[in-house]
């Protein structure tokens, strides 16, 4: 036997992909050589590269598998082409890696340079270890030209996870700020890949993601909705529904269109800067919801009415650090909220509900007008009168206590004349 004829005989699974797509193909071949001609010699000079290589006992098993697997990645009517991004690739690789009939490793292409950046787990720092207070923090987040905040995929899981199966099952979840590929833009939405993950675990019915993008794509055409089901994915211009071309923003005709007649549960991180916007356009719709935002919102005179009523409440953490444009961790201090019910909410151990005589002097004081002021998530349990709390109590869950937010707007306690920082007036039930 020939060396030619020997290596022909070979089996490998490859996963290929082109240079400006967002998807990928998995298939099989005995010519690893001939196989990428084959695909390059249709690109019209968009070519095409391995990204993973491997020798395998039986390919057209181990392809099979890998079709069943991972359906919903696949174009519909086109099941040999898997969607792609960073997260996804590794899942696929781990996935052929563990097949029973799996050899070795021919080829890789090395893991970017922002994949250690997604997957740290670095200690939050309290705000007094950096010296800075809350406010600091917010304003230089919003001073900040870039308004881009990613969030990372482990504080996705965190959050989601803690919340019932039950309430995903048979449900459409809209990532309306989630952008899932990674082609033009490196920060691949964590939303979106924790919802492809978790798919058929959670049973979603359906999973849709759409993203700001002002500049049109290569077809000129507008940004792109990517729409996930179980008979596989499909990409959507919406260039015939819309008389100008879609941006893929939050409050654009056609997304608004798909939150209010399409989804169940919307998830996503939205600009910090156009907070205010995104929270009065989601609340009105009427879906449920698990949002990042910023944690001062509690005591901020745009949001309070939504807490005051009870159409939105903490969620169960703070995220602290979020991926910038460029790979790199920046600090912004922001919480998840939602209007989905939480029981035994793990942070009411937090609050101190004690009779206000037994709280400590330095945590209690009046301002000016009389009003009472506690820190420190102290809370009296005696005290009928209106009395100011910062946003920590409310994050804590004291809403859920028996007590409730008298005002719609910020109150703004006087000391001696100075102003000093902005609460939220609540009082007991």
């Amino acid at each position: 036997m020939t060396e030619t004829t020997k290596n022909k005989a070979k089996q490998y699974i490859y996963i290929v992909q082109d240079k400006n797509r967002t998807m990928c193909q998995i298939g099989k071949t005995n010519d690893l050589e001939s196989r990428l001609g084959e695909y390059n010699s249709n690109s019209e000079g968009n070519l095409y590269s391995y990204l993973f290589v491997c020798q395998v006992a039986n390919m057209v098993v181990v392809e099979y598998d890998i079709k069943e697997e991972y359906n919903i990645y696949s174009v519909e009517q086109k099941k040999e082409v898997f969607f792609f991004n960073e997260y996804l690739f590794e899942v696929y690789v781990n996935f052929i890696k563990d097949h029973k009939f799996y050899i070795k490793k021919i080829f890789i292409e090395p893991t970017s340079s922002s994949e250690q950046t997604i997957k740290s787990v670095r200690k939050t720092e309290s705000l007094e270890e950096r010296g800075m207070t809350y406010r600091e923090v917010m304003q230089k987040a919003r001073n900040d030209d870039d308004d881009e905040f990613y969030t990372q995929y482990e504080d996705v899981e965190k959050e989601l996870s803690m919340y019932p199966k039950s309430i995903w099952k048979n449900k459409v979840v809209y990532c309306n700020c989630d952008d899932p590929t990674n082609v033009s833009n490196p920060q691949v939405s964590a939303f979106a890949s924790y919802f492809l993950l978790k798919f058929d675990e959670l049973k979603l019915k359906k999973l849709i993601c759409t993203h700001y993008d002002p500049k049109t794509n290569w077809s000129n055409k507008g940004s792109n909705a990517y729409i996930f089901d179980r008979n596989g994915y499909t990409e959507t211009d919406f260039s015939e529904e819309s008389s100008s071309v879609y941006t893929g923003s939050f409050d654009d005709p056609i997304s608004l269109k798909i939150l209010n007649e399409d989804a169940d549960i919307v998830c996503t991180n939205p600009p910090f800067s156009r907070a205010i916007d995104y929270w009065r356009t989601v609340i009105q719709s009427g879906k449920q919801f698990i949002i990042i935002s910023n944690v001062t919102n509690p005591i901020t005179t745009a949001f309070i009415p939504y807490f005051k009523d009870k159409k939105v409440w903490a969620g169960y953490n703070e995220v602290d650090w979020f991926k910038g444009t460029d790979g790199k961790l920046k600090r912004a201090a922001g919480h998840w909220y939602t209007n989905i019910p939480i029981k035994n909410r793990p942070k009411y151990k937090n609050l101190k509900i004690i009779p206000l005589e037994k709280i400590p002097e330095s945590f209690k004081q009046y301002d000016d007008s009389k009003t009472l002021l506690v820190a420190n998530n102290y809370i009296p349990s005696d005290y009928k009168e209106p009395f100011a709390v910062s946003t920590r109590p409310i994050l804590n869950g004291i809403l859920e206590k028996g007590y409730k937010i008298i005002q719609e707007k910020t109150y703004a306690p006087y000391i001696d004349g100075k102003c000093k920082f902005a609460r939220a007036l609540i009082q007991k039930t």
